[in-house]
């Protein structure tokens, strides 16, 4: 692999209850209804990571998974000081949160909004954006070496908004 090759960003989809802290350049992109995701960038380091959790939290041991906030938040948080950020350094940014009272009385995503926001500042960890609420879905595509972020809002979620990507994505 060449150096040019190196600087090549990779695509990845991040499922719910997932994290990642990719070593290279990497195009993150994920699905959210209710779920909240939360990018940190190092901006010292200039590289990043996410995280896309579907519930607020667990307090059940044993059974903590990264579909809970209050696991995937910290683990996102682990993942980047272990690859050497420092608190200091990091920005987050906050995305996700609907609520459509149409599937659900609810409102899961505001619980997920609030959790975030609360261990983010329970450790000083600067909050530089939040999209979040209201009733539309998101997609969210992120850069981990550029901290750029878009953010795509849709009335439903289709199965093909999930990868693998499927047919019916102009519907």
């Amino acid at each position: 692999m060449t150096s040019s090759q190196a600087l090549i960003p990779i695509n990845y989809f991040l499922e719910p209850g997932f994290v990642v802290t990719p070593s290279h350049p990497t195009i993150i992109s994920t699905v959210l209804g209710s779920g909240v995701s939360i990018c940190l960038y190092d901006r010292k380091l200039k590289k990043g990571g996410m995280n896309s959790f579907q519930f607020p939290m667990i307090r059940e041991k044993g059974k903590t998974t990264t579909r809970y906030g209050n696991v995937a938040i910290w683990a996102l948080i682990r993942m980047m000081l272990e690859d050497g950020s420092t608190s200091k350094h990091l920005e987050a940014q906050i995305f996700g949160g609907a609520h459509n009272p149409d599937v659900s009385q609810v409102n899961i995503g505001n619980e997920n909004i609030r959790v975030a926001r609360k261990i983010l500042m329970k450790e000083k960890i600067v909050v530089a954006s939040e999209d979040v609420g209201g009733v539309k879905g998101r997609k969210i595509v992120f850069s981990t070496h550029s901290n750029e972020i878009a953010v795509f809002k849709v009335d439903k979620l289709r199965k093909s908004d999930w990868y693998p990507y499927e047919d019916d994505r102009g519907a």
